[in-house]
């Protein structure tokens, strides 16, 4: 009896394993579904668009974005937690969506470490602190100096996105206060620094360097321990007063959490190939984009550690939503 019971769990799990390997060998039948939980136009539409080229062309159906913007990325998560856990729906969003909102939502439809899973780090992103001309400071330690002595205020775009916490880091880290002056979205933010509503802005770096370059506005230093390629000539916050300080943030494909793991496992390996050719790297780099990849498990260490540094400053600054 034993045995035959032992003979009928074997077989079971044989014939788990051979659908399985089946579900990966036969996917994709069909389009596939990106769901970007930001706007159109963004840093995770164009790192989207260029991997989904390869993977297109790699697996031969097509990988179609749709934006499901609202929320901090909450709206397009969801709809990726409440899809079919076929193996045919896939969400990109930031690092903040596992690592800040269930902080900062009073009530959220899914739960980002139990509903849905990380398949790909697909690359770090950096904020710049960028000011007013006619602020009298020409580095991040002059800013600084000043705002100790005055009250200074920063745009961001937004309550809780990555420029926000950003500074707030900063602030900290430094023992400084500025006060926070939230938009909703970063060229509205840019706008009034530019106009000198607002003395200073930490936006993302593509958006604020095109007004670097003509002096409409003074770059002062990048959110991350390294200087961006696309503006090597501004310094890393930790090069100028900020010893220590990085403060990356993270575009992140992820999946719905029973997702067949054989199919994340394709879809992961197919997206590294796809980072790792050197136009895509080139072209995502001229936005800002570092490419990085690697396996679910070491997405997952990174959000988690992500998670540990964003969970004192939320406290802080005391951000909640109903």
């Amino acid at each position: 009896m034993r045995i035959t019971r032992y003979l009928r769990a074997l077989m079971a799990t044989a014939g788990l394993c051979a659908a399985l390997a089946a579900s990966a060998q036969s996917w994709p039948a069909k389009s596939v579904r990106m769901l970007i939980t930001f706007p159109p136009g963004g840093p995770s539409e164009i790192v989207t668009r260029l991997v989904n080229e390869r993977l297109q062309a790699a697996l031969r159906q097509p990988f179609i974005i749709e934006n499901r913007v609202g929320a901090g990325g909450n709206v397009g998560a969801d709809a990726v937690a409440k899809s079919p856990a076929d193996g045919y729906t896939f969400g990109i969003t930031t690092d903040t969506l596992f690592t800040v909102n269930p902080l900062v939502y009073r009530h959220m439809p899914f739960d980002p470490w139990r509903d849905i899973v990380p398949v790909s780090l697909l690359g770090a992103i950096s904020q710049m602190m960028v000011c007013n001309p006619a602020l009298p400071v020409a580095s991040l330690q002059e800013l600084l100096a000043l705002a100790r002595r005055e009250r200074l205020t920063y745009a961001s775009g937004g309550a809780g996105v990555p420029g926000h916490l950003a500074a707030e880091l900063l602030f900290a880290t430094t023992g400084v206060t500025m006060l926070h002056v939230p938009y909703k979205g970063p060229a509205a933010a840019t706008t009034d620094v530019l106009g000198g509503q607002v003395h200073c802005g930490f936006l993302a770096t593509p958006t604020v360097l095109p007004h670097v370059k003509s002096g409409k506005l003074k770059g002062l230093a990048v959110s991350t321990a390294r200087r961006s390629p696309i503006a090597p000539d501004v310094p890393a916050a930790a090069e100028v007063g900020a010893p220590g300080f990085d403060a990356p943030f993270y575009l992140v494909l992820f999946a719905r959490a029973d997702t067949p793991g054989d199919i994340a496992a394709l879809l992961n390996r197919e997206v590294g190939k796809a980072l790792d050719v050197p136009e895509v790297k080139e072209r995502i780099g001229a936005v800002d984009i570092v490419a990085i990849g690697g396996s679910p498990a070491q997405a997952a260490s990174v959000l988690k550690a992500a998670a540990a540094k964003w969970a004192p400053v939320v406290q802080r600054i005391g951000l909640r939503v109903d």
